[in-house]
């Protein structure tokens, strides 16, 4: 039995932002902007942002929403074929076909079906319940509401099938069979005790058992209506009055009981504790007043009167008013305020127990539910959070901070802060308190109880201040940034470390928000802490500063850095510490953003001169931060075929001398080898290879009396060398004679040697001295060969005598190919001419030696060459056979990669980032602005009078000339980086 495929694995949904998405989301947002509707372009199913063209398509496919409604588990389906994978499956299918009815469904309706979509009110608006929205109107669709199933009759579904709260008392559930539908829960009825006497008196219960006496059962009972009254606390007029009846002999007045509650008169059964003006007291009479009734209609005794007048039915929120025969229900207790409305309160109350309750449910709060906790939703809790971290002030020192909201208050108390504008002040008021005795290792319990609330309250605004809303609202809160003051500004111990954190956190996330002065506190405490040794002090605070103002349009200034604070960011740079130097980069952009922070930092020179070349040094040795060399391969010229011919080589002269020693038809074999080889598309005519080994061997083997093979003997041999070739006729058009030809094989280009692995033989190029140009036709199997045979044959003996009698006379041409260099007879010593020769046949040699290389400056090159070439020690190359398939031409270049992203507009662009790209934006900051510095003026004076060149005056000239090399290589070498190299290097120059 075969084995089953594998299920095809679906891609991840994601969503393709193409352009016919866009045009769909935009159709899509033009409709429900017409219909009146809420529309989510990107809505979330599980943990995946949905595609809506995707989902749209694969749903009509699949026949549309009501289609899939119907049928079980198809929406499961759905979210599976979209690629949509969760651990809980239905959720995942629920989810999706909410998205799908909240945003598709009336446009399916509209486009697909041609119809006019129901209403919001009974499709969008209400849950996603039930299919046949084809079909659902004003007047078929009733929505039902739970609060009144009990005593309403129940409505059926949209699909005419009942709904989950329908099915009929008494049925039995059967699990997965009833797919959620569950018995209604029986009716509870509140327990109304009896409050009449547990137990009656003797007398009671002698006349109960007497003949004469009344049932208990025939009492008089009250109606419903006038019970529910007293059981408020009120009686109605005629139940204010008690009547008393006049009595025959022997009957019994009955008390007047309420069902299910007390009576409303009481009449003991035993008369001797009542005195005789209770027995004798007759209650007065009024007269009966008349009434005038009329019936009124109402939803309860007319229903269908009150649904024609209503197109649509609102859910019920109010019980119904139950009969008056029927049970009374009590209404649920109050179950008090939510969670975050208790913990409010509990905030604010001030008592320990609530503030710890407080502190620690909102903290969870905030870190579960932080992406919809605002403080703008909840009056007070940003004040009550920072009044309970001020309380830090009570464990550090002897001070009780409290923030004063009174504008016309005088604020000369050293602990009140002022809630309106900010203390200014508060550096001041921190550095006259007196520090209390640190408490690091044993700790009082009243100490690590408020230690712990003061940090959850300072977490709570740290997870709270994280959403870009809360921040904002934080910003413009002036009692959070002299709270961070305070903090930061404690005295050293381990007890306040993770606190600390905490608040430069929170500054993070403000400073974005907010325009600091330089003489702001919050900026001068930023600006103490990067003298920390705590790595996390500094590096949140470098970025706290670098985002100073960042969603504002004031410029981010960082004016009035000490000179020990810069020295240590510069130092940072050499760290290898990819966040700090990316941390101190983000500072440095801003920095140097502004001239003014430019000309302090040449002024620096004096106590420091060398802070703005190693800055400048550093930041060029960055550029290649990351960086990895990459090779990339680029082809000049695709391989292709040489065209085959009936040319066939000469054979070498060694070749020859062992071919001429063998035999029949071992002969022929070699000569087959050497001279050809296999390709299916290629063929020769029998005439002309036989005519070429005839050539070759008839002459010398009838002078060394040896026997030819038989012409028919010879192609039947090309059979025997290569299985695949073989002799063909090929018949041409009426007319022409027929062509004899060997299929398979082609002529080699050069020959080889069979018996040497396939060496190839390399031709002499000498041109020689005829009328037709002609060229050397002798093949030489290494280069020491070629160059004996060039300086005895084509020069002769009588060319090189002369050579060696007059040397500086000797007057020679280089006739090897296309040479130029002597292509006119030129007088040259017989050493260089040689040397220029043996160059030549480099082609000959196939492998260098790469360690060979000139020994000095002054020694020649060509020479250096040649004696490369015709090294004795040197073994000519041996190859194996030699394809007829050319191989592709092609350079290989080495280039360097850094950090890359790619556009957000569009992918395809691949853009710098990380920290080279922060590294050049930095020197490009300084090679734009140093020029406008009052310290570039007087450098070009002072360049003047020392008759400095102009075109090398100025500071970019001293900053950037030693690193230009640097600069040009990164360029070339980086392409992803070589337009911002390039701006960079316009910068310089342009001075």
């Amino acid at each position: 039995m075969a084995p089953s495929k594998p299920a095809p694995v679906i891609a991840e949904h994601a969503i393709d932002r193409t352009p016919e998405y866009e045009a769909f989301i935009n159709k899509l947002r033009e409709f429900h902007t017409e219909r009146g509707t809420k529309f989510d372009a990107e809505p979330k199913v599980g943990n995946a942002h949905i595609d809506l063209l995707k989902v749209f398509n694969h749903v009509v496919e699949n026949g549309g929403y009501d289609k899939i409604t119907e049928e079980k588990l198809l929406w499961r389906k759905m979210s599976l074929d979209l690629g949509i994978y969760s651990h809980n499956v239905g959720a995942v299918a629920f989810s999706l076909k909410t998205v799908y009815y909240k945003n598709l469904a009336a446009y399916e309706i509209k486009t697909i079906h041609n119809k006019t979509p129901p209403p919001p009110e009974i499709l969008e608006e209400v849950s996603a319940k039930g299919g046949n929205l084809l079909t659902r109107t004003l007047e078929n669709y009733r929505h039902r509401d739970r609060s009144t199933a009990q005593n309403s009759p129940q409505p059926s579904g949209d699909d005419g099938t009942p709904s989950r709260d329908t099915k009929p008392e008494g049925t039995p559930s059967s699990g997965r069979a009833a797919r959620g539908l569950r018995q209604d829960p029986p009716q509870r009825v509140i327990f109304q005790p009896d409050t009449g006497p547990t137990r009656p008196s003797r007398h009671a219960s002698a006349q109960h058992n007497s003949s004469t006496s009344v049932p208990h059962a025939q009492t008089v009972q009250a109606p419903a209506a006038l019970s529910h009254s007293h059981s408020n606390g009120h009686l109605p007029h005629s139940a204010s009055r008690p009547s008393v009846h006049h009595l025959s002999h022997g009957e019994v007045a009955q008390p007047h009981v309420a069902r299910n509650g007390a009576s409303l008169n009481f009449a003991p059964q035993s008369f001797e504790y009542q005195t005789s003006a209770v027995t004798n007291a007759v209650a007065p009479t009024w007269p009966p007043e008349a009434h005038s009734t009329r019936p009124v209609e109402t939803p309860a005794n007319a229903p269908a009167k009150f649904n024609k007048r209503q197109p649509v039915v609102a859910p019920v929120l109010s019980r119904q008013a139950p009969h008056a025969s029927s049970v009374l229900i009590q209404p649920s207790p109050f179950d008090g305020p939510n969670i975050y409305a208790r913990c409010l309160c509990a905030l604010r109350s001030g008592l320990p127990d609530e503030e710890a309750f407080a502190v620690h449910h909102l903290m969870k709060i905030s870190f579960e539910r932080g992406d919809r906790y605002k403080f703008e939703g909840f009056p007070g809790l940003a004040e009550g959070l920072v009044h309970a971290a001020l309380k830090v002030g009570e464990l550090f020192y002897d001070v009780n901070w409290t923030v004063c909201y009174n504008p016309d208050a005088d604020g000369d108390k050293v602990e009140e802060l002022d809630g309106i504008n900010g203390t200014l002040d508060i550096l001041d008021r921190i550095s006259q308190l007196t520090p209390r005795p640190p408490q690091d290792h044993i700790q009082p319990a009243a100490f690590a109880d408020k230690m712990i609330i003061v940090t959850e309250a300072a977490m709570a605004i740290r997870n709270m201040v994280m959403l870009p809303e809360n921040s904002n609202y934080m910003a413009q809160f002036p009692p959070l940034r002299d709270l961070l003051c305070i903090i930061l500004h404690l005295p050293t111990s381990e007890s306040n470390v993770e606190l600390k954190h905490i608040a430069l956190d929170i500054a993070e996330q403000l400073t974005p928000a907010l325009s600091l002065g330089l003489d702001d506190p919050l900026y001068q405490t930023l600006l103490a802490q990067l003298q920390s040794t705590d790595r996390g002090c500094i590096l949140t605070s470098l970025r706290a500063l670098a985002r100073i103002s960042m969603n504002l349009a004031e410029t981010n200034r960082l004016g009035a850095i000490p000179l020990k604070t810069l020295e240590l960011i510069i130092d940072w740079l050499m760290l290898n510490d990819d966040e700090m130097v990316d941390a101190c980069l983000d500072f440095l952009y801003q920095y140097t953003a502004v001239v003014a922070n430019l000309e302090k930092l040449l002024e620096f020179r004096h106590s420091k001169p060398v802070l703005p070349e190693s800055l400048v040094k550093h930041l060029a040795r960055l550029l290649s931060h990351g960086a990895r060399r990459v090779t990339y391969t680029q082809t000049l010229q695709p391989e292709f075929k040489i065209p085959y011919s009936e040319e066939v080589a000469t054979l070498p002269d060694d070749l020859l001398e062992r071919m001429l020693a063998m035999e029949e038809p071992d002969r022929c074999y070699m000569w087959l080898r050497s001279l050809f080889e296999e390709d299916a598309e290629a063929s020769i005519t029998q005439i002309a290879i036989w005519t070429a080994y005839q050539s070759t061997f008839s002459t010398r083997v009838n002078q060394l009396g040896k026997s030819m093979i038989s012409p028919a003997d010879f192609i039947r041999n090309v059979n025997h060398v290569w299985t695949t070739a073989g002799a063909q006729i090929i018949r041409g058009p009426k007319g022409e004679n027929q062509k004899f030809i060997i299929k398979g094989i082609r002529a080699r280009s050069r020959p080889v040697d069979p018996e040497n692995e396939g060496r190839e033989y390399s031709r002499c190029l000498w041109t020689l001295n005829d009328p037709e140009q002609q060229k050397c036709n002798h093949w030489f199997a290494d280069a020491k060969k070629m160059f004996e045979h060039i300086s005895h044959v084509h020069f002769g003996s009588s060319s090189l005598d002369q050579a060696h009698r007059a040397p500086e006379s000797w007057e020679v041409q280089c006739l090897w190919a296309d040479c130029t260099k002597f292509s006119s007879p030129t007088k040259i010593r017989p050493e260089a001419f040689f040397n220029h020769i043996k160059t030549h046949l480099m082609a000959v040699q196939q492998v260098l030696e790469p360690s060979k290389e000139p020994s000095s400056a002054n020694e020649d090159t060509e020479s250096t060459l040649a004696a490369t070439v015709l090294s004795p020690l040197e073994q000519p190359a041996k190859r194996t056979k030699r394809s007829h398939t050319v191989p592709a031409k092609s350079f290989s270049l080495t280039n360097e990669e850094t950090s890359t992203t790619r556009d957000e507009r569009n992918p395809n662009i691949i853009q710098p980032a990380g920290i080279p790209l922060s590294a050049v934006l930095v020197l490009r900051n300084i090679a734009r602005n140093v020029v406008k510095t009052e310290s570039q003026d007087e450098l070009v004076k002072e360049q003047e009078r020392h008759g400095v060149n102009e075109r090398t005056r100025g500071w970019n000239e001293r900053l950037f000339r030693p690193v230009l090399p640097r600069l040009h290589e990164v360029m070339t070498a980086n392409r992803v980086m070589a337009p911002n190299i390039c701006s960079l290097l316009e910068l310089i120059t342009e001075q």
